[in-house]
């Protein structure tokens, strides 16, 4: 009898817990999430020119079967530059917009954050996704590797 009690006490301990340490994967899945993150483009910074900055980019992607209107969402690094999705800005059901560092046409797959310089840090950074309400939905930090991007 003893020894069921020893063995009882923890597994129920254990059971009772575990819900409370769950995984980011076993939460439920955010309405928006980061995608691919190039913060170090290819080849030399510098010069910088539009076609260089614009090859830095951070994709967000619509995780629901329904669009999703991003009027007033933000995209931020550590430093405080800002992206704000434009008024109209919606993302269809499953769908992936890439926000540029530099100028350019906004479509339903590009935005353009309009900077005329490099946003990303190369050595780092921390992207961060919030609604216009400035709640944090997601983050997504870059470490500088070969490749100069990474999967959120």
């Amino acid at each position: 009898m003893r020894l069921v009690r020893v063995l009882l006490v923890p597994v129920c301990t254990a059971a009772l817990v575990a819900p409370v340490f769950a995984t980011p994967a076993e939460a439920a899945t955010a309405p928006l999430k980061f995608g691919k993150w190039v913060a170090d483009p290819p080849g030399n910074d510098l010069p910088a020119n539009n076609v260089k900055v614009n090859r830095e980019y951070i994709s967000v992607t619509n995780t629901t079967s329904k669009t999703i209107a991003l009027t007033g969402y933000r995209v931020r690094d550590k430093k405080g530059h800002v992206f704000v999705f434009p008024k109209g800005s919606k993302l269809g059901a499953k769908k992936t917009v890439k926000v540029h560092s530099g100028s350019g046409k906004n479509t339903a797959t590009d935005v353009y954050w309009k900077q005329g310089f490099y946003v990303w840090n190369n050595s780092g950074d921390t992207a961060y996704l919030e609604k216009p309400s400035k709640q944090l939905i997601t983050t997504c930090t870059y470490k500088k590797n070969g490749s100069g991007f990474r999967n959120c």
